[in-house]
């Protein structure tokens, strides 16, 4: 049987870790809270798997446990932040906070980051807003980092450049996070560790051949992801990773033209207020049938019906919340390990 941990233990561990590391307490419970929340939702490869890299970045200078967040612009429903390359979901969490207020006055907010680190799973920020009424869009790119090609391209260009929105129904909220390509970075360093290929050609090698090997990306010269739609409809994934760059280093001026360095991200959060456009309930209405058409419509295959974003990660987050955190084979180990180094105590379980 596996071993499942209460959330809460969980949470005080992470926390624990990044303050010993030398991270101010309100930044570290934040990163605590969404590595957390994206192992509930079942984006194992971009939750407390990422604690260690995170740390090794804090004590390295790539990412700040300290500090303030400068404004280089703004005005009533937007704003562009230099993030100094704090933590990322410390960040993230902010840039919402204030976008929402934005909306509120407003009826919509935008903050656009640049130098942030790493902001982890972006659908672990979906799921508040939502449910308060908000339309939220998150969207990111590393600008120091490639591994997704162009359409038509040999040699990694992009990095994955997630997208994800929170879109409110009068139930759970619909909760979309993709990728403008085939798979995660995240995703192809486990299978390469594990020495497994993938179920589909997503990688191309050197020579811009599809290939099922995610070592690929590892190799020098490195292959690269393909963009999604793979090579008969990558230029639809090609699009959404240009209009990421553009919304991201783009709006916020910094990105790949300075030949950055650093391990982070642009990001680019933006809350609609629902209720801007006419009653909260004529919104509700509309997302509520689609939904409902959605859920009923006839399934390919009569034992999978069809669900809608996010409706199977807020399945397993409210078990797991329940019944403990299944957490994946490869994250306790490492995590034990620093909870070692720093002497405390390991998370409870739960039997």
């Amino acid at each position: 049987m596996q071993t499942r941990y209460n959330t809460q233990s969980l949470i005080n561990c992470a926390k624990a870790l990044c303050v010993q590391s030398g991270m101010h307490e309100s930044i570290a419970a934040d990163v605590a809270a969404v590595l957390t929340e994206g192992d509930l939702l079942g984006h194992d490869t971009h939750g407390l798997m990422l604690l260690k890299p995170y740390l090794d970045a804090l004590k390295n200078g790539d990412m700040q446990g300290h500090g303030e967040i400068n404004e280089l612009s703004s005005r009533p429903a937007i704003a562009n932040w230099d993030g100094n390359f704090l933590a990322g979901p410390h960040l993230t969490l902010r840039a919402i906070e204030t976008a929402t207020s934005m909306a509120k006055k407003v009826g919509t907010g935008q903050v656009v980051i640049r130098r942030s680190s790493h902001i982890a799973a972006l659908a672990a920020y979906l799921e508040k807003p939502a449910r308060e009424g908000f339309f939220v869009q998150i969207v990111c790119s590393d600008p120091s980092v490639t591994g997704v090609a162009p359409y038509g391209g040999a040699e990694p260009l992009f990095t994955p450049n997630p997208m994800a929105w929170g879109i409110p129904t009068s139930n759970d909220p619909i909760m979309i996070d993709i990728s403008a390509s085939t798979t995660t970075v995240g995703m192809s360093a486990r299978l390469h560790q594990a020495g497994q290929k993938g179920k589909h050609d997503w990688w191309l090698d050197s020579d811009g051949k599809p290939c099922n090997n995610p070592s690929v990306i590892f190799q020098k010269p490195p292959g690269s992801l393909q963009p999604l739609g793979g090579q008969d409809a990558g230029h639809k994934g090609f699009g959404l990773a240009l209009f990421v760059e553009a919304l991201t280093s783009g709006l916020a001026g910094f990105g790949r033209a300075d030949a950055v360095d650093v391990w982070g991200a642009n990001v680019s959060v933006q809350v609609t207020d629902i209720e801007a456009f006419g009653k909260k309930q004529a919104f509700l209405t509309q997302m509520d049938h689609l939904v409902e058409q959605c859920v009923n419509s006839k399934p390919a295959n009569p034992s999978i019906p069809v669900r809608v974003p996010g409706q199977r990660g807020l399945a397993l987050k409210k078990e797991q919340m329940e019944k403990g955190v299944l957490l994946h084979e490869a994250i306790m180990p490492a995590l034990n390990e620093l909870l070692a180094q720093h002497e405390i105590e390991a998370p409870r379980e739960i039997n």
